[in-house]
């Protein structure tokens, strides 16, 4: 039991440390004063968002780029509520250049058929996608623009946080993000990309096309991040970047509820099984291992059959590990404020994380209203 203790501790410590050290390799990029030059189409899919459409609306209108450089694009996907009610006072009484458009239904997964619709309609040769319950910076496009000028990329993948997590149940959630993002940036830092947030990604239209978009992946209801991040790491021709600026800190909303936050991150999960990254699926495996361990070595210690020390040596191992690579993350974010939340979270996280997964490979989900099978 000792040695199984330890392979898994050593695993687990060679994934996470070298996230850790690939966070710092990622340099923090500072926009510049440079002429405006990129023009983007901003891509943003929704259903039954009429609560959070205001806040995302008034960061539209007070975006600092050009009007003429770039549109917004809402997709409706068949809304029951006053969403699009909202979107056309907002577009009435905008100068921007706005645009709803009805999504088309054409594969088991509503937000691809979405963004694949709207960049068929795109004028501008770069993509940007975000949701319909996030805020944008002021400096969000000149971050996009700059950064652009500047590395050439072809797809870029940006940070995104939570906002409003007044509650342990809410800075719980952050932790969890702080802990991906960290993992995102820490994955860009050591050359093996594996996750990507599609509130905040952009790439060239030219890319999407090339790829043939989400094709080959469409079946599978969510991921149009993640698997279009595989497509463009595997495309010989495309630059990745990681966009390491906290002018482009897009935010967005914890969830409100346990069955929510429950049937959120099994959506998340579901899709795991169909990455093709190496890394990412080795990455996955690595860190529930440890998390069902802890499981296995409490249940172990209470019935006698190991010593309570490899239980606590273990938990301390990864309390400290997994510690490192949040701060520095919370620190990026500026969100130092929810570590003391910390020491609570990482004893109820294994559980967690090991129902979620479990569930996600016997069970389906609900998104939107909407049920989806494994």
């Amino acid at each position: 039991m000792s040695l199984i203790a330890l392979i898994i501790v050593i695993l687990y410590l060679a994934l996470i440390g070298s996230l850790i050290l690939g966070f710092d390799k990622v340099n923090e990029f500072t926009l510049k004063d440079v002429t405006l030059e990129n023009r983007f189409s901003i891509l943003i899919p929704f259903r039954n968002e009429a609560e959070n459409l205001p806040a995302l609306l008034q960061s539209i209108s007070t975006l600092n780029y050009p009007k003429t450089h770039f549109e917004i694009i809402f997709i409706d996907d068949d809304s029951e509520d006053n969403s699009v009610t909202l979107i056309n006072a907002f577009q009435k009484k905008s100068k921007l250049n706005i645009s709803l458009i009805k999504n088309i239904r054409s594969s088991n997964s509503p937000k691809k058929d979405a963004i694949t619709l709207a960049i068929s309609q795109a004028k501008h040769p770069w993509i940007i996608t975000t949701d319909a319950d996030c805020v944008l910076p002021i400096y969000w496009l000149d971050s996009y623009d700059c950064f652009i000028q500047e590395r050439q990329p072809d797809f870029i993948v940006t940070p995104v946080t939570l906002s409003h997590c007044n509650t342990f149940f809410k800075r719980f959630q952050l932790l969890e993000i702080l802990s991906l993002q960290g993992a995102t940036i820490g994955g860009f830092g050591i050359s093996k990309p594996f996750l990507s947030n599609g509130a905040n990604l952009g790439f060239k239209t030219d890319f999407f096309n090339t790829v043939n978009g989400y094709q080959g992946n469409n079946t599978i209801a969510s991921g149009d991040d993640i698997f279009l991040l595989e497509k463009a790491i595997n495309h010989p021709q495309t630059q990745v970047e990681y966009l390491k600026c906290d002018k482009a800190v897009v935010t967005t909303i914890p969830e409100n509820s346990i069955k929510s936050l429950f049937a959120q991150r099994v959506r998340w999960a579901a899709k795991t099984s169909n990455y093709r990254n190496i890394f990412g699926k080795l990455s996955g495996l690595v860190i529930f291992t440890m998390n069902a361990a802890l499981l296995c070595y409490l249940l172990f210690a209470i019935s006698g059959v190991v010593s309570y020390k490899v239980l606590i040596y273990v938990f301390i191992i990864k309390f400290c590990i997994d510690f490192l690579l949040i701060f520095k993350s919370a620190r990026f974010f500026n969100q130092e404020h929810t570590l003391f939340s910390y020491i609570f979270g990482c004893f109820l996280y294994p559980f967690f994380s090991v129902f979620v997964a479990f569930t996600s490979v016997f069970k389906g989900y609900k998104w939107k209203g909407r049920a989806y099978r494994k």
